[in-house]
Protein backbone atom coordinates (compact mmCIF):
# COMPACT_ATOMS: atom_id res chain seq x y z
CA UNK A 1 0.00 0.00 0.00
CA UNK A 2 1.48 3.55 -0.80
CA UNK A 3 1.88 5.71 1.55
CA UNK A 4 0.83 8.99 -0.12
CA UNK A 5 1.69 12.85 1.77
CA UNK A 6 -0.96 15.33 1.09
CA UNK A 7 -0.10 19.13 2.27
CA UNK A 8 -3.27 21.48 1.55
CA UNK A 9 -3.88 24.49 3.16
CA UNK A 10 -7.71 24.35 1.71
CA UNK A 11 -9.31 22.09 4.57
CA UNK A 12 -12.10 20.89 2.81
CA UNK A 13 -10.67 20.15 -0.55
CA UNK A 14 -7.76 18.69 1.67
CA UNK A 15 -10.38 16.07 3.39
CA UNK A 16 -11.83 15.35 -0.09
CA UNK A 17 -8.79 13.89 -1.36
CA UNK A 18 -7.35 12.26 1.64
CA UNK A 19 -11.22 10.36 2.03
CA UNK A 20 -11.08 9.62 -2.02
CA UNK A 21 -7.63 8.26 -2.08
CA UNK A 22 -8.19 6.21 0.99
CA UNK A 23 -11.38 4.66 -0.32
CA UNK A 24 -9.17 3.64 -3.29
CA UNK A 25 -6.73 2.10 -0.98
CA UNK A 26 -3.95 4.28 -0.44
CA UNK A 27 -2.23 5.37 3.77
CA UNK A 28 -3.08 8.75 3.61
CA UNK A 29 -0.88 11.55 5.64
CA UNK A 30 -2.17 14.67 5.82
CA UNK A 31 -0.99 18.25 6.34
CA UNK A 32 -2.70 21.53 6.67
CA UNK A 33 0.19 23.69 6.02
CA UNK A 34 3.87 23.43 5.18
CA UNK A 35 5.43 23.48 8.12
CA UNK A 36 3.79 20.59 9.31
CA UNK A 37 3.63 18.72 5.96
CA UNK A 38 7.55 19.22 6.15
CA UNK A 39 7.32 17.00 9.78
CA UNK A 40 4.90 14.71 8.56
CA UNK A 41 7.34 13.84 5.71
CA UNK A 42 10.62 13.69 8.12
CA UNK A 43 8.79 11.29 10.47
CA UNK A 44 7.05 8.93 8.02
CA UNK A 45 8.91 8.99 4.62
CA UNK A 46 6.25 8.65 2.15
CA UNK A 47 6.48 7.27 -1.18
CA UNK A 48 4.70 10.28 -2.41
CA UNK A 49 4.02 14.12 -1.69
CA UNK A 50 1.43 15.74 -3.28
CA UNK A 51 1.41 19.19 -1.67
CA UNK A 52 -0.09 22.99 -3.04
CA UNK A 53 2.18 26.06 -3.68
CA UNK A 54 0.33 28.75 -1.53
CA UNK A 55 0.42 28.07 1.95
CA UNK A 56 0.88 29.89 5.41
CA UNK A 57 3.63 29.01 7.56
CA UNK A 58 5.90 27.16 4.43
CA UNK A 59 5.40 27.75 0.92
CA UNK A 60 5.51 24.87 -1.60
CA UNK A 61 8.65 25.54 -3.36
CA UNK A 62 10.28 25.86 0.48
CA UNK A 63 8.85 22.69 1.36
CA UNK A 64 10.15 20.73 -1.60
CA UNK A 65 13.58 22.57 -1.09
CA UNK A 66 14.16 21.29 2.16
CA UNK A 67 13.15 17.87 1.31
CA UNK A 68 15.32 17.58 -1.54
CA UNK A 69 18.17 18.49 1.52
CA UNK A 70 17.69 14.95 2.28
CA UNK A 71 15.83 12.78 -0.25
CA UNK A 72 16.48 13.49 -3.94
CA UNK A 73 13.92 10.99 -5.06
CA UNK A 74 10.67 10.16 -3.57
CA UNK A 75 8.18 12.09 -6.02
CA UNK A 76 6.56 15.35 -5.47
CA UNK A 77 3.23 16.29 -7.26
CA UNK A 78 2.61 20.01 -7.09
CA UNK A 79 -1.35 21.22 -6.87
CA UNK A 80 -1.51 25.04 -7.74
CA UNK A 81 -4.28 27.58 -9.26
CA UNK A 82 -1.49 29.30 -11.19
CA UNK A 83 -0.95 28.63 -15.05
CA UNK A 84 2.07 30.90 -15.55
CA UNK A 85 5.25 28.99 -17.01
CA UNK A 86 7.65 30.70 -14.66
CA UNK A 87 5.50 28.82 -11.44
CA UNK A 88 5.63 25.48 -12.42
CA UNK A 89 9.26 25.57 -14.32
CA UNK A 90 10.51 26.89 -10.59
CA UNK A 91 8.81 23.81 -9.16
CA UNK A 92 10.83 21.70 -11.46
CA UNK A 93 14.04 23.43 -11.06
CA UNK A 94 13.48 22.59 -6.98
CA UNK A 95 12.92 19.02 -7.91
CA UNK A 96 9.21 18.10 -8.54
CA UNK A 97 8.09 15.52 -10.70
CA UNK A 98 4.57 16.54 -11.62
CA UNK A 99 1.90 19.06 -11.37
CA UNK A 100 -1.46 19.36 -11.48
CA UNK A 101 -4.03 22.53 -11.66
CA UNK A 102 -6.75 23.75 -9.57
CA UNK A 103 -9.51 22.12 -10.43
CA UNK A 104 -8.48 18.25 -10.78
CA UNK A 105 -10.35 15.40 -11.12
CA UNK A 106 -9.34 12.46 -8.61
CA UNK A 107 -8.97 10.24 -11.63
CA UNK A 108 -6.42 12.45 -12.92
CA UNK A 109 -4.65 12.74 -9.27
CA UNK A 110 -4.20 8.99 -8.89
CA UNK A 111 -3.41 8.21 -12.48
CA UNK A 112 -0.26 10.92 -11.74
CA UNK A 113 0.06 9.37 -8.35
CA UNK A 114 0.46 5.30 -9.88
CA UNK A 115 2.62 6.76 -12.97
CA UNK A 116 5.00 7.97 -10.55
CA UNK A 117 5.36 5.43 -8.26
CA UNK A 118 5.33 2.90 -11.26
CA UNK A 119 8.51 4.86 -12.87
CA UNK A 120 10.56 5.34 -9.25
CA UNK A 121 9.85 0.97 -9.32
CA UNK A 122 10.63 0.33 -12.82
CA UNK A 123 13.45 2.46 -12.17
CA UNK A 124 15.00 2.29 -9.07
CA UNK A 125 17.47 5.98 -9.55
CA UNK A 126 18.10 5.11 -5.70
CA UNK A 127 20.49 2.22 -6.94
CA UNK A 128 22.24 4.28 -9.14
CA UNK A 129 26.34 4.65 -8.75
CA UNK A 130 27.50 7.36 -6.59
CA UNK A 131 30.69 8.25 -9.52
CA UNK A 132 30.68 10.97 -11.60
CA UNK A 133 31.10 10.01 -15.24
CA UNK A 134 33.10 12.46 -18.12
CA UNK A 135 31.40 14.78 -20.36
CA UNK A 136 34.45 16.18 -22.28
CA UNK A 137 36.52 18.06 -19.52
CA UNK A 138 33.24 18.26 -17.07
CA UNK A 139 32.35 15.37 -14.29
CA UNK A 140 28.49 15.10 -13.93
CA UNK A 141 27.83 12.94 -10.77
CA UNK A 142 24.01 12.50 -11.10
CA UNK A 143 23.28 11.53 -7.45
CA UNK A 144 25.07 14.90 -6.19
CA UNK A 145 23.64 16.99 -8.79
CA UNK A 146 27.20 18.05 -9.33
CA UNK A 147 28.75 19.44 -13.01
CA UNK A 148 32.62 19.94 -12.16
CA UNK A 149 35.52 21.00 -14.05
CA UNK A 150 38.63 22.72 -13.41
CA UNK A 151 37.59 22.05 -9.22
CA UNK A 152 34.45 24.74 -9.83
CA UNK A 153 31.79 23.04 -9.15
CA UNK A 154 28.07 23.88 -10.41
CA UNK A 155 24.99 22.57 -8.51
CA UNK A 156 21.80 21.77 -10.60
CA UNK A 157 18.57 20.96 -10.04
CA UNK A 158 17.06 17.91 -10.04
CA UNK A 159 15.35 18.36 -13.46
CA UNK A 160 18.45 19.07 -14.94
CA UNK A 161 19.89 16.58 -13.86
CA UNK A 162 17.75 14.17 -15.02
CA UNK A 163 18.11 15.46 -18.27
CA UNK A 164 21.64 15.53 -18.41
CA UNK A 165 21.84 11.76 -17.44
CA UNK A 166 19.34 11.09 -19.96
CA UNK A 167 21.54 13.06 -22.40
CA UNK A 168 24.35 10.97 -21.11
CA UNK A 169 23.05 7.78 -21.51
CA UNK A 170 21.94 8.83 -25.55
CA UNK A 171 25.28 10.42 -26.15
CA UNK A 172 26.26 10.89 -29.70
CA UNK A 173 22.72 9.70 -30.68
CA UNK A 174 19.51 11.15 -31.23
CA UNK A 175 17.46 11.26 -27.21
CA UNK A 176 14.13 11.88 -28.66
CA UNK A 177 12.27 14.33 -27.47
CA UNK A 178 8.57 12.85 -26.94
CA UNK A 179 10.25 10.02 -24.80
CA UNK A 180 11.98 12.13 -22.34
CA UNK A 181 8.58 14.10 -21.91
CA UNK A 182 6.21 11.46 -21.31
CA UNK A 183 8.88 9.83 -18.89
CA UNK A 184 9.40 13.21 -17.11
CA UNK A 185 6.68 15.36 -17.20
CA UNK A 186 3.55 12.29 -18.21
CA UNK A 187 2.67 14.63 -21.41
CA UNK A 188 4.04 16.09 -24.23
CA UNK A 189 1.75 18.79 -24.71
CA UNK A 190 3.13 22.11 -25.47
CA UNK A 191 3.23 23.47 -22.17
CA UNK A 192 5.38 21.14 -21.05
CA UNK A 193 8.08 21.33 -24.21
CA UNK A 194 8.35 24.76 -23.41
CA UNK A 195 9.79 23.81 -20.08
CA UNK A 196 12.02 20.72 -21.07
CA UNK A 197 13.55 23.96 -23.87
CA UNK A 198 14.39 26.06 -20.42
CA UNK A 199 16.44 23.38 -19.34
CA UNK A 200 17.79 22.31 -22.01
CA UNK A 201 19.12 26.07 -22.31
CA UNK A 202 20.54 26.09 -19.20
CA UNK A 203 22.34 22.99 -19.28
CA UNK A 204 24.16 24.15 -22.05
CA UNK A 205 25.04 27.73 -20.05
CA UNK A 206 26.74 24.89 -17.74
CA UNK A 207 28.40 23.18 -20.64
CA UNK A 208 29.39 26.53 -22.08
CA UNK A 209 33.51 26.26 -21.25
CA UNK A 210 34.06 23.16 -22.92
CA UNK A 211 33.43 23.98 -26.70
CA UNK A 212 33.85 20.59 -27.43
CA UNK A 213 30.81 19.21 -25.53
CA UNK A 214 27.29 20.49 -27.39
CA UNK A 215 23.60 19.59 -26.85
CA UNK A 216 22.50 19.74 -30.55
CA UNK A 217 18.65 20.46 -31.64
CA UNK A 218 17.67 17.71 -34.01
CA UNK A 219 14.80 19.45 -35.31
CA UNK A 220 11.30 17.75 -35.13
CA UNK A 221 13.05 14.61 -33.29
CA UNK A 222 14.76 15.78 -30.13
CA UNK A 223 18.53 16.45 -28.94
CA UNK A 224 21.86 15.27 -29.25
CA UNK A 225 24.68 15.67 -26.64
CA UNK A 226 28.23 15.69 -28.70
CA UNK A 227 31.71 15.58 -26.96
Amino acid sequence: MAKVLLIEDEWQLGQIVKDSLEMRGFHMLYASDGKEGLQLFNQEHPDVVVLDIMMPHMDGFTVTTEIRKVDKYTPIIFLTAKSQTADVVKGFELGGNDYLKKPFSMDELIVRIKALLKRFDDQPVRNLEEGAVAIGQYMFNYAKQTLTRNNNTEFISHREAEILRRLYDHRNEVMERKAVLLDLWGDDNFFNARSMDVFITKLRRYLKDDTKVQIVNIRGVGYKLIF
